[in-house]
């Protein structure tokens, strides 16, 4: 008896990508125009696979010339640019056969997609750090030098200890590890953009929460940057607890 091409659509829905070109096997001699359809769409997502898994093979490429030095650790930061809240450091050691697939520059990726893959990182990571510096600290000590902090602090969590720094551009002072910065790595390392994931939705959700401590400042859209909005609340309601002294001078009086 010929299945019904609703039954088909839900076999395409359940079956895992690994198991997309058994599917198009069996049904592509199927000459209905649903199910030609649904092959397709299996072919489609079946390329949109093979292409995101040969990117994932170029972004090892650090990770593959480095691989002799045995633990390599990818650094990353959120939160160097706003106005207000703390900078936060992602360190992250992947094992050698790390196999997480839309690894990415943070800032590409879509919320939801970040959120997914941050705890797919936490679970298959061999270890991961999360340094935060808080915005008093960053007055004190100037941006530069306390994202410097929160990295040493992502760092010395870790366990094991790594035997290379991958760092997105930076190289970072009193670290007895082995550095290479990586101009734009989180788009070009594995590692580092697991850090860079690690980080951003660390603060975004840190962020999230002082937005309902401070609802009038919409930190739950702009996490603290420097938006339109963000600037007219801060000269309409002045600032806040958790807002960076040097970074809105030119804002209030």
């Amino acid at each position: 008896m010929e299945e019904k091409i609703g039954t088909i659509k839900d076999i395409l829905a359940d079956t895992a990508i690994e198991d997309i070109s058994a599917f198009i096997a069996k049904y592509s001699q199927d000459e209905r125009k649903g199910v030609v359809k649904l092959v397709d769409s299996a072919r489609k997502k079946l390329e949109a696979y093979e292409k995101e898994k040969e990117r994932i093979y170029m972004m090892h490429e650090f990770e593959r010339e480095y691989a002799s030095y045995g633990y390599i650790c990818g650094i990353d930061e959120a939160g160097r640019g706003p106005l207000a809240g703390p900078v936060v450091a992602g360190a992250v050691i992947l094992p050698k056969d790390d196999d997480i697939l839309y690894l990415n520059d943070s800032k590409q990726l879509s919320a939801a997609k970040r959120d997914e893959l941050f705890d797919i990182i936490k679970e298959k990571a061999l270890s991961y750090g999360i340094g935060i510096v808080s915005h008093d600290r960053i007055d004190e000590i100037n941006i530069l030098q306390a994202t410097y902090e929160a990295m040493r602090s992502a760092i010395n969590q870790l366990d094991p200890k790594p035997d290379i720094l991958l760092n997105d551009a930076v190289t970072i002072p009193l670290v007895d590890i082995t550095q290479v910065p990586i101009i734009k790595g989180d788009a070009k390392s594995v590692s580092i953009a697991a850090a860079s994931i690690i980080a951003k939705v660390t603060r975004d959700r840190l962020m999230e929460e002082y937005a309902k401590k401070y609802p009038q400042y919409g930190f739950e859209k702009h996490k603290g940057y420097g938006s339109k909005e963000h600037i007219e609340a801060i000269k309409k309601y002045g600032p806040c607890e958790i807002h960076r002294k040097t970074f809105i001078k030119n804002f209030i009086d």
